[in-house]
This record gives C-alpha cells, structure tokens and sequence, in this order.
C-alpha cells in the first residue's frame, strides 16, 4: 500500500503538485495568485520540493522581464500518483 509523502502532504505542497501535474510548466506568479499566499511563502514551498528532487524551476525573460518557471519533475509526478493513491486508500478504507 502507498503510503503519504511528508512533503507533498502539507496543503500548499500538495496544491502546487496538483496544479503542476496538468501543466507542463506554470509561472511563480500564477501559482501564487491560486494559492493566495506571499512570495516567501511559495518561495519556501517551492525549496521544500526542489531539494527534494520534485520539481524544477526555471527563470527565463519575457517581456524583458525576468519571471520563474516551476516544472514537475518525473520524480515529483511519480511521488505525487503515489501520495495520491495513499489518500485513496485511506478514504476507501474509512
């Protein structure tokens, strides 16, 4: 049986992998309007899945302004199915 991932389970974590996982890349800024959170706060929840290898990010200039790319890693997609089947189970077994 899965079992929860530590680092996805935290709300803002788990939402940003939910949005990350239909998209092949999403703007900082974008995830930030979602979620309704400040730059620090997205700042530390981006690092939390970067180190652990679940995402990427990228910064690139559009417009000639400087803006930051996040990606799902295949790592971060395959932990995410995961963590979801983990509170699959959890709910068909409640």
């Amino acid at each position: 049986m899965p079992e929860l991932d530590p680092v996805i389970h935290a709300p803002n974590r788990l939402r940003i992998c939910a949005m990350l996982v239909t998209s092949a890349e999403l703007d900082f800024k974008l995830i930030k309007t979602q979620l309704d959170v400040s730059d620090s706060v997205l700042s530390k929840q981006l690092k939390a899945l970067e180190d652990i290898g679940y995402i990427e990010t990228k910064k690139r200039n559009h417009n000639g302004r400087p803006r930051t790319w996040i990606s799902l890693t295949d790592k971060g997609q395959s932990a995410f199915e995961s963590h979801i089947s983990a509170l699959q189970n959890i709910i068909n077994t409640s």
